[in-house]
């Protein structure tokens, strides 16, 4: 499914959110990830949070249009997702459960058009909550909303807007979330001089409680296989990342997160290895 239209609401400011936010975890994750010729791809992962150790085995079995995709964790839980693409044109449907909890069944439609984008999801339950957003526009410029019904409670639970602005070598955008009691705004420009790299600046708002938060970051790449980001924000949080290519798909990722308003604070780490033999 592929489409050079808007895209969809949640595309909205993600190239700025990728570089704050992507890759950055005080956790330890070792994951190691094989493929067949057949179209099975199997991955397992080990995890290492606050002090906790969990880890997953999941497996994606493709074939044509259709894809079927498991994950089992340490704590018994199994994912089940099914997504079918094109079964008509530029649309792909999702269907996904968490067991053993039987009412987390979810069905979720997206479709991608020249000058829009929709997506509809509809939980599986006796009151189910419907999710529905839509993005109008170009790749250049768009304007996009989205919204949360709960048929439980026979109210909107939740509704955003956005709208984001593309040229060639900067990206802008405005959304407004929390049912309007907040706002973010970023700016990105891609500069030669990092190699490919980008300077973000993001400005957030809380209307209710007037507390404002400004983050700058950049990325920088070193190499071919070497990139470097690193984030500051007003309140003294400062995050960096490095991200080498050890191999053909295979990655590693080290970040570490400091407070510099609070010195008693140890610095946090953490690293992910991604092993694709």
């Amino acid at each position: 499914m592929s489409s050079k239209g808007p895209g969809l609401f949640s595309d909205i400011g993600k190239i700025s959110r990728d570089i704050l936010t992507k890759d950055y975890n005080s956790d330890q994750r070792f994951t190691i990830s094989s493929s067949t010729n057949s179209g099975i791809d199997l991955n397992s992962t080990l995890l290492k949070s606050r002090g906790l150790s969990s880890g997953d085995i999941a497996a994606q079995i493709k074939h044509n249009n259709k894809s079927l995709h498991f994950k089992v964790d340490t704590e018994s839980n199994v994912l089940t997702t099914f997504t079918l693409t094109d079964f008509v044109p530029s649309a792909k449907a999702v269907a996904s459960i968490r067991l053993p909890d039987y009412k987390s069944g979810k069905i979720e439609v997206q479709y991608l058009h020249d000058h829009a984008g929709f997506t509809t999801a509809i939980d599986l339950n006796r009151n189910p909550a419907i999710d529905f957003s839509a993005t109008i526009g170009t790749p250049g410029i768009a304007f996009g909303a989205e919204t949360s019904y709960s048929t439980s409670v026979g109210k909107f639970t939740k509704y955003n807007a956005g709208l984001c602005l593309k040229l060639p070598s900067s990206h802008a955008s405005v959304i407004l979330a929390d049912k309007g009691d907040s706002m973010k705004v970023s700016y990105l420009r891609d500069l030669e001089k990092l190699n490919g790299g980008a300077v973000v600046g993001e400005i957030s708002r809380k209307f209710s409680t007037n507390e404002n938060t400004l983050t700058v970051g950049c990325s920088y790449v070193v190499d071919p296989r070497t990139t470097v980001k690193t984030k500051l924000n007003n309140h003294g949080n400062l995050g960096a990342l490095l991200q080498h290519e050890l191999t053909h798909r295979s990655f590693l990722t080290i970040s570490g997160a400091f407070e510099t308003k609070a010195l008693e604070n140890s610095p946090k780490f953490g690293f992910s290895l991604l092993l694709k033999p």
